[in-house]
């Protein structure tokens, strides 16, 4: 199996990292029966770091592993359309 290590992958373990604590936030609001407005704010911004770190995988993804593998013959374009399902 090949190494999958992108530069972006400390970047986006970070980001869910941060979104893990913002979670946890969230269920510790909701046992101290916090206000929903309050809970859905957080919700949303655990939602919106999600998916930002999938967005920056992906397109990392599409940017290195697509293009590399295009230039080496491989099929890239069968990969592209799995990818296209998370978008």
């Amino acid at each position: 199996m090949s190494d999958h290590l992108h530069v972006s992958h400390p970047s986006i373990v970070k980001r869910l990292k941060r979104a893990q604590g913002h979670l946890a936030a969230v269920l510790a609001m909701i046992e101290a029966h916090r206000p929903c407005v309050d809970l859905a704010q957080q919700l949303h911004a655990v939602e919106r770091a999600i998916s930002s770190a999938k967005r920056e995988l992906i397109n990392d993804h599409i940017e290195h592993c697509l293009t590399d593998s295009v230039e080496t013959g491989g099929n890239s374009l069968a990969e592209l359309k799995q990818l296209a399902k998370y978008l």
